[in-house]
């Protein structure tokens, strides 16, 4: 009877209840028995608490240092870890990497299939690390790795340079192949330096965060410069949003013409910002800013709703517009894009979208569905800036584009050496082969001109002929052949 009240209450019952019992049935010697055994039965159930007491604590302690998810250390025994380390003297390493495309995965596969890959994440830095470095989860997608001791630095950088490698393959999760990224921000603290530890995942984090706009897929260490760029990257993002609710944005148009015709069948719609201090702002700066802070999909809708109102009645003429790779990745761009088209009655059989490469590569397998929802409207797809990353052959079969645009490097290389030449020559043959158009960007002089034409471009874009012009000077140029060459032109007389 006592050892049941003993296990469940701790003891403190046991001797209360001995009390009250002897006092009202028991003479004083049973009573002063019964105390005593009650005593020594409190003392060894105190005891056995305690026990258990330090062995459930240390268990809490484990758990509130560990990620349930990958069992992975979390970002408490960081901080912790770091304080070990530097008060045995040592230089510590910290790196912060960031998944690139995971949320893509939890939206189109669900989240189930999120912690897989998760899991499986955590197994491959596991693997690379083979513990020379401590892997952790800090939560969500995003993980750390640190190194303490002599060319901490130089160890961790080279551990993340093959994490970045093995990423750049498929990962294979539940039957599928996912493609993934990762973005690295590399921080050290030497011994002799006061920088907490708070201050140590800040500058990684901030530098993880500079790879991401870098282009992703690669590694950045710290610099105190980044500080100061970081003002400046908030102090851009609120004047972007500013510029949007103001007006201050505009477009201009850069036709693109008809190798055999001369006439303008394309234009491509460019973004300009025009500050109020008169300060113009070169997309190739705030698009970064924008895709890093989420206002790309507002400034992309903005520009494909003003676009369509624009070329509205250029008939004939392809519009073109550039989507980036954040609109791509987001679900509801499909959606948004056909009801841009029925507000506007744009005929999207007139409409053509150009995305590059980098839009392509992080996650394939959604792009593809989205790009099949919109193929499904009649818009077309053009891959720009061909020549300068990642598609090969097999990308393009992939994807099946309308039409191939051929990088301004791409042609000016080619006007200066074979064996560029021979690779725009092959890229237009498979182009041809693939029933796509081919466009030539950035020709800026008649020799280019003559040789992209020779070589079977079906387009040509680029100076020579047309710079960036705004919306209302388009219509003049409409309907009629540009000028040609003083050498075309003794060739036409010639054949006349």
């Amino acid at each position: 009877m006592l050892f049941g009240p003993m296990a469940a209450l701790g003891g403190s019952f046991i001797l209360t209840w001995s009390i009250a019992v002897a006092n009202r049935f028991l003479d004083f010697a049973t009573s002063s028995t019964i105390l005593v055994i009650g005593a020594i039965l409190f003392s060894m159930a105190a005891a056995i608490c305690a026990h258990l007491t330090v062995r459930h604590l240390r268990r809490i302690e484990q758990l509130s240092r560990s990620d349930s998810l990958t069992l992975l250390p979390n970002r408490r025994a960081l901080h912790f870890d770091i304080r070990h380390e530097y008060r045995q003297g040592h230089e510590v390493a910290l790196a912060m990497i960031d998944l690139d495309g995971f949320k893509l995965i939890n939206d189109h596969y669900g989240h189930f299939v999120g912690d897989v890959a998760i899991r499986e994440c955590a197994d491959i830095f596991k693997q690379v690390s083979d513990g020379e470095a401590k892997v952790y989860r800090l939560g969500g997608d995003e993980y750390a790795m640190m190194i303490g001791g002599p060319v901490a630095g130089t160890l961790l950088e080279g551990l993340c340079r093959r994490i970045i490698e093995r990423l750049a393959k498929p990962v294979h999760v539940e039957d599928r192949r996912l493609t993934l990224g990762a973005s690295i921000g590399l921080a050290r603290r030497a011994a002799q330096d006061d920088v907490s530890s708070s201050e140590l995942l800040r500058r990684a984090d901030i530098a993880m965060y500079a790879s991401k706009r870098g282009g992703k897929m690669r590694c950045t260490w710290f610099s105190k410069t980044f500080d100061k760029s970081r003002e400046q990257l908030k102090e851009m993002d609120d004047d972007l949003r500013n510029a949007l609710a103001k007006d201050e944005f505009r477009l201009n148009y850069q036709p693109l013409v008809d190798s055999n015709t001369r006439m303008i069948v394309a234009v491509e719609c460019l973004l300009r910002w025009d500050r109020p201090d008169g300060k113009q702002v070169g997309p190739n700066i705030f698009i970064p800013v924008a895709e890093e802070s989420g206002l790309i999909n507002s400034i992309g809708l903005w520009v494909l709703r003003q676009a369509c109102c624009d070329a509205l009645d250029w008939d004939g003429i392809t519009l073109s517009v550039n989507i980036s790779a954040a609109q791509l990745r987001n679900p509801e761009f499909p959606i948004q894009l056909g009801h841009i088209l029925e507000e506007t009655q744009f005929d999207p059989e007139r409409l053509e979208l150009e995305i590059t490469e980098t839009c392509l590569v992080l996650d394939p397998l959604v792009a593809e569905r989205s790009l099949a929802v919109i193929r499904g409207f009649g818009v077309r797809i053009s891959l720009d800036d061909f020549g300068t990353g990642y598609a090969s052959i097999g990308f393009l079969r992939q994807f099946r584009f309308e039409k191939l645009k051929l990088d301004r490097s791409l042609v000016v290389q080619a006007s200066e050496d074979d064996g560029s030449r021979a690779m725009m020559l092959s890229s237009i043959t498979v182009a041809r082969a693939m029933k796509m158009a081919v466009t030539a960007e950035g020709v800026e002089t008649e020799e280019q001109a003559a040789m992209v034409r020779a070589a079977g471009c079906d387009q040509i874009q680029g100076w020579l002929y047309f710079k960036a012009m705004p919306a209302e000077e388009i219509a003049q140029h409409l309907g009629k052949p540009i000028g040609l060459s003083s050498e075309e032109a003794n060739e036409d007389s010639q054949v006349a």
